[in-house]
């Protein structure tokens, strides 16, 4: 077994969602990092000893490694704001992560430059050593499931993505087919999601052309930078969109459809071979929490 300390706010809904990942072992919520010994909760919530709620991951590597456990912890917080996640702020409250094991911090570098890169500003999420750690007061282990109605400042939604993600990696498994594997993805999204419309559009003689997909009928053909599937198809990037009325040049294949959100998908070699296209037919229904389940969701493609 090895471990890994993830910091991100209250850890009430951090230890409930890293319990859920196949291959972890357990997780524990503690405060990391501080300046006194064997501190209180009461104590932490003051923001005079330095630590952070954090909660220690135990997990198998060979069922599951650092770099998928660090891109999940990137999917739970906001690596931009300072000492603050959800509604919860202070010091207690800032993200980080916090390694034992020297030869972890390459593998995090890695994932911390691929998140800044993205979001193309630098991150304010710590990247530390840990220093000490202290299990938090036995009322704080396992506290949704003691108290399912409990507060956590991690949206319902991703849980809900996080076994959707689970399932369709186990379902696919080995299969080689592109365009089964598109399928049997869009209809295990649309079945845990309950979007209006989820499909794949493929490139193919530089057109995104209609490929398997569940809902109403769509569209056969779009071009390279028209709508919200071509635009992210030449800008190389997820786009949400909340009300699709408000999208210049918006291709209306259903009047049914009020927001939308449309993820590229990569090719090894680095070119864009499809674009997963999902619709709802309420408005805003997507944001920055979907962006990141559905560009994972998109990669087992």
């Amino acid at each position: 077994m090895k471990e890994i300390y993830f910091a991100g706010g209250c850890f009430w809904g951090v230890e409930h969602f890293f319990k859920g990942v196949d291959g972890v072992a357990d997780a524990t919520p503690g405060y990391a990092n501080g300046r006194t010994e064997n501190p209180t909760y009461k104590e932490v919530y003051t923001d005079t000893t330095g630590f952070a709620e954090t909660v220690r991951v135990r997990y198998n590597p060979a069922r599951v490694d650092l770099t998928f456990l660090t891109r999940l912890f990137f999917t739970v917080t906001d690596p931009l704001t300072l000492n603050r996640q959800g509604h919860d702020e202070g010091t207690r409250y800032r993200s980080g992560v916090f390694y034992t094991s020297e030869e972890d911090r390459p593998v995090l570098e890695a994932v911390f430059k691929e998140v800044a890169d993205k979001l193309g500003v630098p991150l304010v999420t710590e990247l530390e050593p840990l220093r000490n750690f202290y299990p938090a007061e036995e009322y704080h282990q396992n506290y949704l499931d003691k108290n399912p109605e409990g507060y956590c400042h991690l949206p319902l939604k991703t849980f809900a993505y996080l076994r959707l993600y689970q399932d369709a990696r186990l379902y696919l498994g080995e299969e080689t087919d592109t365009v089964a594997r598109m399928a049997n993805l869009a209809a295990l999204i649309a079945k845990k999601m309950h979007f209006f419309w989820t499909g794949f559009y493929r490139v193919i003689d530089n057109q995104l052309v209609l490929g398997p997909f569940q809902g109403t009928a769509a569209c056969f053909r779009i071009g390279f930078g028209k709508g919200v599937c071509g635009t992210a198809w030449k800008e190389r990037r997820t786009i949400v969109v909340p009300n699709v009325e408000e999208f210049p040049g918006h291709i209306a294949c259903s009047s049914e459809s009020k927001s939308e959100i449309v993820v590229p998908v990569f090719h090894a070699d680095g070119d864009v071979t499809a674009v997963l296209d999902i619709d709802d037919n309420q408005y805003a229904t997507f944001d920055t929490v979907d962006a990141a389940w559905l560009e994972l969701l998109a990669a087992l493609v």
